[in-house]
């Protein structure tokens, strides 16, 4: 029996895919397991077998936070509200993180999942509501065919109480990653009031305070939830995915990437790969900021692939209000000839929502619109 096989036949069943593909990458094996191989029309062909899949690399609309916070501020916000109304991404440069501050959250991610299987299972749990959670897949207890994707969840408010669960290895993980959270936080904090400014729901003289100025201070003490990802190499990366298309539930993604390319946005019903850009945020619309703009600002069908050859990390900073509080459409945005589309909506419903059944695109967001 080959090294590989005695990996996989010492775990039962279906336990030894619950443990990981990082692990299964490190057993040698040389074909993906059945359970990653994806339904012919789902798998992501390259362009001339499939024509919704484009063969160029997509430049995302570039917002520089430097110039956001500068006397052009009214042009980048008109940029800004075009960005979210017509792609729901935009790449974020200039932002004020420092670099050190980047490279290291990287490096950790990284030394993280080198870690031995024994040390990164320790965090493993099935509990969505666990201040840590290791894992795999997009939603492990309920997907039928597996992603190409392991993953690091790290509840991050409040941080004096979450940071003591974190992880102890590497020694300065918990360091690293305090710093990073409390730095994207500030940054989605000041990207918030640039949203709302950009809807004209604040700093206009019609709208000077209210509801809206409630809510940036009520992001102080909203949810933020970090995922680390990590796609191993895959030996046949055309079968599966590193996750399959979904949209995000809060307000605001700040994701981190590596310098190898992998995630594809849907944009007017074509796949397109996402250039990255050394030291920038991927930012992108969630639901609960479609919802909050009653349409106007989309949340985006997104993916990831993977390659044979080189793995890849991402941190994705999740944020939206404290758990219970419901989001709705703002009323100052709906009106006789824009109607109200969505209903409220909360953080534990989404959570009860993915509970129950194997999330697929964006059938959460699709379940909290009104059908008038």
């Amino acid at each position: 029996m080959s090294p590989t096989m005695a990996v996989l036949t010492t775990e039962n069943g279906e336990s030894q895919y619950q443990n990981g593909v990082k692990r299964l990458y490190e057993s040698g094996i040389s074909k993906v397991p059945s359970k990653y191989v994806l339904p012919i029309l789902d798998r992501p062909n390259t362009s001339d077998q499939k024509p919704n899949v484009s063969n160029q690399n997509l430049k995302l609309p570039v917002i520089d936070f430097k110039e956001l916070q500068g006397p052009n501020r009214a042009q980048v916000l008109k940029s800004l509200a075009n960005a979210c109304e017509q792609y729901g991404f935009f790449q974020l440069v200039n932002h004020g993180i420092p670099s050190d501050v980047i490279s290291s959250m990287i490096d950790v991610s990284t030394r993280f999942f080198e870690l031995p299987f024994e040390e990164r299972a320790k965090y493993m749990s099935s509990d969505m509501h666990a201040p840590v959670r290791y894992g795999t897949s997009f939603n492990q207890n309920k997907d039928k065919v597996f992603c190409w994707r392991d993953f690091l969840k790290l509840m991050c408010h409040p941080l004096p109480d979450v940071l003591p669960h974190w992880p102890s290895s590497p020694v300065d993980m918990r360091k690293l990653a305090a710093t990073y959270a409390q730095e994207t936080k500030y940054l989605f904090l000041m990207l918030m009031e640039a949203i709302f400014e950009s809807l004209r729901l604040v700093g206009t003289t019609e709208n000077n305070t209210t509801e809206e100025d409630e809510m940036l201070k009520e992001f102080q003490d909203g949810s933020q939830l970090m995922v680390v990802n990590c796609y191993p190499p895959c030996p046949q990366p055309d079968l599966t995915l590193g996750m399959p298309p979904h949209s995000d539930y809060g307000f605001l993604t700040l994701l981190l990437q590596d310098e190898v390319e992998g995630l594809q946005i849907q944009k007017q019903d074509q796949w397109v790969t996402v250039e990255p850009i050394p030291n920038s945020f991927v930012v992108n619309v969630g639901d609960h900021l479609e919802i909050f703009s009653n349409g106007k600002y989309k949340s985006v069908l997104h993916r990831v692939l993977v390659n044979s050859t080189k793995g890849r990390i991402s941190v994705a900073s999740l944020h939206t209000l404290p758990f219970m509080r419901s989001v709705g459409p703002s009323p100052k945005l709906v009106n006789e000839s824009n109607p109200r589309l969505y209903k409220d909506t909360d953080f534990a419903s989404f959570l009860e929502y993915i509970s129950s059944r194997e999330p697929r695109r964006k059938n959460f967001l699709e379940s909290r619109k009104l059908f008038t």
